[in-house]
């Protein structure tokens, strides 16, 4: 009788389980550090994620897997390659950058923000998130999903006293709650007719369904397809977006944008081209469909925020993100037509990389000038390079990279590399449908930029955000500034980065 005891590669899972570590030390220390001694924990979280993103160095080399089957080493549930490497990185680095936002966030709050609860809850969704992208199988995928989504339902309702903070959380938790309960349908129909949960496996048997099971089959992948949909925010799946960005905290915010995002386009990756190949001529137009969709949707709420309401900036931001995450679908789509699906997903990464590391950087921005402004309307940016030279530099850089316009070579380059993407695979309607969308955008990230370098109103106000520049928030502009401008310096370093191992 062979053996069920399986070795662990403790290297491989080391990123997401050094978070998950973390996070628990961080919740056993705020039972005995004095208050005064709280901001310790953030600290000690940034140190983790750090660690955490460190010790994916030594995963560069080599693929390398675990929790394999028995009498199968090449069926496992956790890999880690080049597709998982790229994502962990987003995700550590995105959240290591969040969490330099949310050290000032929480001294702002007037303890408003719990500090030991925030930290665990944080460092919590980045190890489910870190995770996600090396499932390998189904039930580790939904796990790490889960994993990933329950504390950031908690952390977007988690400041004291505040309805809209609720209403947001309230809005998060029922849209994802139905995501996963569409989603686990789904996978239960695959299941019922595959007999497995190993993405390879999945991939190779649902060729051959059994007649009788073949409408539960393919009613599993439209299934799984709508609750990775809402993960996405893709439209129609995207209500909750807006509301949940504003009334989150802003570094929560931030984190959603990014981390949120990665966690949800990894894992319609592997849904779909990894697990379903064979159903491409079913998701491949429904993604394309939903990318034009999005896109404009996205595109068309955020020309129409109006500058002087409140939090218009961050609303602005959310329907951005929105616009964004079409542009990101357009590569999976193109994957379901193309000869080449790897170099498909390694456009759709290029990109998120690209719009996390800009995306982080104006969030940043946004915080910071959220601390002088605190309805933090798009209208409080007038006048920012009079008060605050650099940071409206580098606000009107990132606006510019997400605009896809030089300076921000990075931003365009990522966008042609996703234009590529779809002429080769024959969606020529959806590259037109994505160039109009990026003429649309061009409006209103032009509009903000603008703005910066116009006359201020008020003296004082700009002055305020000149002399409050706190040392977590210089580093995280810094950060995103030195990373956007030397990815726009060499955009090929990106694509090369991305080159998928998932085939």
């Amino acid at each position: 009788m062979s053996s069920l005891v399986q070795s662990v590669d403790w290297l491989a899972v080391a990123p997401p389980t050094v978070a998950a570590v973390v996070g628990l030390v961080v919740l056993v220390a705020d039972l005995f550090v004095a208050e005064a001694r709280k901001p310790l924990l953030g600290w000690i979280s940034v140190a983790g994620l750090a660690a955490a993103a460190l010790l994916l160095l030594p995963l560069l080399d080599a693929d390398r897997s675990t929790f394999c089957l028995v009498g199968d080493t090449e069926v496992c549930s956790y890999t880690a390659d080049r597709f998982t490497l790229v994502i962990q990185f987003l995700v550590l680095g995105g959240a290591l950058l969040s969490a330099l936002l949310s050290v000032t966030a929480l001294k702002d709050s007037g303890k408003r923000l719990p500090e030991g609860e925030y930290w665990f809850l944080f460092l919590s969704s980045a190890a489910g998130a870190a995770l996600l992208p090396a499932s390998r199988d189904l039930a580790t995928l939904v796990v790490a999903l889960e994993v990933a989504s329950l504390p950031a339902f908690a952390l977007v309702g988690l400041r004291h006293g505040d309805r809209r903070s609720s209403e947001a959380a309230l809005k998060f938790f029922l849209s994802s709650v139905t995501a996963t309960a569409v989603s686990l349908l789904g996978i239960s129909f695959v299941y019922a007719a595959t007999g497995t949960l190993h993405l390879t496996r999945v991939a190779e048997r649902i060729q051959d369904v059994d007649g009788q099971l073949a409408t539960l089959a393919q009613t599993g992948v439209v299934l799984t397809l709508v609750g990775f949909a809402f993960k996405t925010a893709a439209v129609p799946f995207h209500f909750w977006v807006p509301d949940t960005y504003v009334g989150a905290p802003l570094p929560i915010a931030a984190y959603l944008s990014v981390i949120g995002k990665a966690v949800g386009f990894s894992g319609l990756i592997l849904v779909t081209v990894v697990a379903l190949p064979s159903y491409a001529d079913a998701w491949a137009p429904a993604l394309a469909v939903l990318a034009a969709l999005t896109m404009t949707v996205g595109n068309v709420g955020a020309l129409r925020q109006q500058s002087t309401r409140a939090y218009s900036a961050v609303r602005l931001l959310a329907w951005s993100s929105v616009g964004q995450a079409g542009y990101l679908l357009v590569p999976i789509a193109a994957a379901g037509y193309s000869d080449d699906p790897e170099k498909s997903v390694g456009s759709t990464l290029a990109y998120a990389l690209m719009y996390g590391a800009v995306n982080l950087g104006a969030f940043a921005v946004a915080a910071l000038v959220g601390r002088a402004h605190r309805l933090n309307r798009v209208a409080d940016y007038r006048g920012l390079y009079a008060a605050s030279p650099l940071t409206a530099l580098l606000m009107g850089f990132f606006l510019l990279c997400l605009a896809g316009l030089p300076p921000g070579v990075i931003g365009l380059f990522a966008k042609v590399t996703v234009f590529a993407a779809a002429v080769d695979a024959g969606l020529g309607w959806l590259a037109v449908v994505m160039a109009v969308n990026v003429v649309i955008a061009l409006v209103y990230y032009l509009r903000w930029t603008a703005l910066l370098f116009r006359a201020p109103e008020t003296a004082p106000e700009g002055e305020a955000v000149a002399h409050r520049l706190p040392a977590p928030l210089t580093a995280a502009l810094a950060l995103t500034g030195v990373l956007g401008i030397a990815l726009s310096g060499a955009p090929q370093l990106v694509l090369r980065f991305t080159e998928t191992g998932l085939f």
